[in-house]
């Protein structure tokens, strides 16, 4: 088990780092809106809306990928094993040392008798 969470640990790290430079490579949306209110370079107000290139693509998949081993870390990381008692205060209360006997202390003699107010 720990060599799956190894593993799916390294392709979250894998896929984190490979979605930040696929987002730092894409083209956005806003950077023609210069060219949209005065040279006349795209066709719309917001630019061309056309279908998905690669690089959105695979920023797609590479997000699916970190969604699904993030739910599946987060599923391992809570599960406890079942040691034959349902519950953690059970397991506990076997495994708990008993109390100390208290033996009372000789009372005081003298001014410790006095209470005070």
């Amino acid at each position: 088990m720990s060599v799956f969470l190894t593993i799916l640990l390294a392709v979250q790290m894998i896929t984190a780092v490979a979605m930040i430079g696929l987002i730092l490579v894409q083209h956005g949306k806003g950077a023609d809106m210069g060219a949209a209110f005065g040279s006349g370079g795209s066709g719309s107000l917001f630019g061309a809306s056309g279908s998905a290139n690669f690089l959105s693509r695979t920023t797609a998949v590479l997000a699916t990928l970190f969604f699904a081993c993030t739910l599946l870390l987060a599923y391992f990381g809570t599960a406890r094993p079942t040691a034959g008692s349902g519950s953690v205060l059970e397991g506990a209360a076997v495994t708990a040392p008993k109390p100390a006997v208290v033996v009372p202390a000789a009372p005081a003699s003298g001014a410790a008798q006095i209470p005070s107010k």
